[in-house]
């Protein structure tokens, strides 16, 4: 729902002709009123050749088929949702404001789909022919992360840090009763988040088991975020282990249903391991995980029994030099108990390799220097896999479908630019949703044999007759190794002139798992970015080698020295920057957050002589105060690596300070602590340096909802007052 809540937040923007951005339409605007025409929850409708989404007032699913020649046709409304569930549950109260957003196609003729009423919630499937509620189990209103077993029976939740197994009757069963809070069961918080986890609970395909995570975080030490929203401020403690101490701890059990018992998977090793890629064997006997070293640089994937947690043989391994990180769980092949999908960049790139349960390698599928973005879906016969993934240096994505057994890869989609693709279940149709810098949204079908396309629609420029965005143009430049291109965004102040020249705002991330400039709509640039550009700013944005989309090497680059390859990359661009004429190069800012934040001041404290205002955001400033997870990853234990954590560190170069400096923290960042930026003040304040703060009192690590707009107000001010 946080998606939707952008798209009402803000009524009444519109614009007369022409006119420059205003701060609140720069904030949200392109995510509503000058959002391209685009289809609203698409999903193939499974084992058909049906779209579906929503209507334009949220309150139908609609649908487009290849029967009906694509046109457009109302499939269900939220009213024949209520009407069946009130007719399931009468003595509760139901009324969607909108159709479910977030459903989901279970089967041919069943969506599953979230549903609140007055009394429960409930996790839905429902019949699409029949209008019926097929199964659905209820929950009090403040159970989280309820997960439903896949045969719809019933579902498990999480009543704080224990888990709970609803079933469709309503009867409860407490499959953990820790009563120690520093004990969490289920959850999808285990290691932070890292690893690309994004659950705690997995259900046996036969819904008969649940394996979960069980996390002992009793001997990480507390740490303190306080609550200014109280009449006397609240301290709630977070677990947060910091980078060279004491981490939590993690095992997974297997809770069998029809015994009441529970099973650990013997991971043996040190305790403070890292366990990720939790996947169910297709036949629900083994339990596939990824058994990650602290040190994160030794990987071994390992198959133990479900019944009695045996480990039963380790697959293989990987190691690096720098680091390995599995981010992806395993994709059995279709009808197969013992073939697999792995992705992995042992190789350079994050590809695709197909082995068996014994641990062959069977097939190595990458395909040039492609990375893999997006896994899709195997074809009817299940001898092909489609995926997203890069081309045109990361700056674009592109449809490939690869053959399991030759390994031939056919990219399907050719145009240059981002192709968002939905594959149909058999995989002989894609939705395709393609923009590049002049194209704000084309969609069409592709039928994957032919090749040939259907065009659905093509969105307008949502800005004509509204306002006039600046010129911005994509540019390349070779990074400080003096070899690698770099991806670059240059946007035009408003009325420029060529004959003038304009001060700058640099744009800045630079980290990992982050790319900023993309052959898409806008350039993947923010609308704020063309607001600062309409008020007279040169706005410029480069992906520094770090950051994500170019494979291995060009990231692993930042290990143990976080910063420095970034810094050399970043003040090659200001070289760029620099040969312009129309640049004025006394006037130049930078503006980051996050990762960003800490490259800003970085760049403020280091380039001195370039940077004449910051805003930092939310700033690492000194790495051995950020978490285990993502911080020994690039950087290794501070006891490891002091060389490197001194040089990374902001807060002991603070007498280098010359520009202006504005630095924003929010209070309840539990990302990247508030003693971040409170160390660097307080070496401001020693050093006699003069600096800016600001202080968002109940905001977490980002600024959302209506205080975003005072957010960018603030930003903007402050490179007004100091820079232009």
């Amino acid at each position: 729902m946080k998606k939707l809540l952008l798209l009402f937040l803000l009524t009444g923007m519109v614009a007369t002709a022409q006119q420059n951005l205003t701060i609140e339409q720069a904030t949200y605007g392109q995510y509503q009123a000058y959002a391209p025409k685009s289809l609203t929850a698409p999903q193939w409708r499974t084992d058909t050749k049906t779209i579906t989404y929503l209507d334009n007032t949220y309150s139908k699913l609609m649908s487009r088929s290849e029967e009906s020649n694509w046109e457009e046709t109302t499939f269900l409304t939220k009213q024949d949702l209520t009407s069946a569930l009130k007719a399931k549950f009468p003595s509760d109260y139901f009324s969607f404001q909108i159709f479910p957003y977030q459903y989901e196609w279970k089967e041919k003729n069943t969506i599953s789909f979230n549903a609140t009423g007055t009394n429960s919630t409930y996790l839905v499937l429902f019949d699409v022919e029949k209008k019926e509620v097929k199964h659905a189990v209820s929950f009090s209103t403040d159970a989280a992360q309820q997960t439903m077993a896949p045969n719809g029976t019933k579902a498990a939740w999480l009543n704080e840090n224990n888990i709970v197994i609803t079933d469709e009757n309503g009867n409860n069963t407490n499959v953990t009763n820790d009563t120690d809070k520093s004990i969490v069961n289920g959850s999808d918080y285990v290691h932070r988040q890292e690893f690309g986890i994004n659950k705690g609970m997995w259900w046996s395909p036969d819904s008969n088991m649940l394996l979960y995570y069980r996390k002992d975080e009793t001997m990480v030490a507390n740490y303190p975020l306080v609550d200014f929203g109280q009449r006397i401020a609240k301290e709630n403690d977070i677990k947060y282990p910091m980078a060279g101490m004491k981490s939590e701890e993690v095992t997974l059990v297997v809770y069998n249903v029809a015994s009441n018992t529970k099973t650990t998977l013997k991971t043996e090793g040190p305790k403070e391991q890292f366990l990720t890629c939790v996947t169910w064997s297709p036949d629900n006997k083994y339990v596939f995980v990824g058994v990650l070293n602290r040190e994160q640089n030794h990987l071994k994937l390992n198959r133990y029994e479900a019944a009695t947690g045996n480990l039963v043989n380790t697959l293989f391994e990987e190691q690096s030099s720098t680091y390995v990180e599995p981010l992806h769980d395993l994709t059995f092949l279709p009808n197969s108990n013992d073939k697999f999908l792995y992705r992995t960049e042992k190789d350079g790139y994050e590809q695709l390799y197909v082995y068996n349960t014994d641990g062959k390698l069977i097939k190595k599928l990458g395909y040039n220097d492609v990375v893999v973005m997006e896994l899709l879906n195997f074809d009817a016969k299940g001898k092909t896999v489609f995926y997203v993934g890069t081309a045109n240096n990361g700056l674009d994505r592109q449809l490939y479908q690869v053959n399991l057994k030759s390994g031939k890869t056919t990219q399907i989609t050719n145009g240059s630019g981002t192709h968002s693709v939905m594959v149909n279940s058999d995989g002989s149709l894609a939705l395709d949703s393609f923009s590049n810098t002049t194209t704000p949204n084309d969609v069409s079908i592709i039928a994957i044999a032919s090749k040939k396309t259907t065009p659905l629609f093509k969105s307008g420029n949502p800005y004509t007759g509204v306002t006039e965005l600046t010129k911005m143009e994509l540019v390349t430049i070779t990074a400080a190794d003096g070899k690698t291109p770099l991806n670059g965004r240059l946007i035009y102040p408003g009325n420029f002139d060529a004959n003038k020249q304009y001060p700058v705002m640099v744009y800045v991330y630079g980290g990992p798992h982050a790319q900023l400039v993309t052959n898409d709509w806008l350039g993947g640039a923010s609308l704020f970015d063309y607001y600062m550009a309409q008020q007279g700013y040169v706005v410029f944005t480069l992906d520094n080698r770090g950051s994500d989309a170019r494979g291995r090497d060009f990231e692993h680059v930042i290990h143990r020295n976080l910063g420095q390859n970034e810094m050399a990359d970043q003040m090659k661009g200001i070289e760029f920057l620099k040969s312009k004429s129309f640049v004025n190069q006394d006037k130049i800012g930078v503006y980051g957050w996050s990762f960003g934040g800490f490259m800003s001041t970085s760049l403020m404290l280091n380039h001195g002589d370039t940077f004449k205002v910051g805003v930092a955001g939310g700033p690492v400033c000194d790495w051995q105060y950020y978490e285990v997870m993502y911080g020994e990853r690039y950087m290794d234990m501070p006891q490891e690596n002091p060389e490197g954590y001194e040089k990374a560190s902001v807060v002991n170069k603070a007498s280098k300070l010359t520009g202006r400096l504005l630095m924003i923290h929010g209070a309840q960042d539990n990302v990247v602590v508030q003693q971040h930026s409170m160390e660097f003040i307080n070496a401001c304040i020693t050093a006699g340096k003069q600096v800016d703060y600001f202080l968002y009192p109940t905001h977490e690590h980002n600024v959302r909802g209506k205080d975003r707009i005072h957010l960018n107000h603030k930003i903007a001010d402050y490179f007004d007052t100091h820079l232009k």
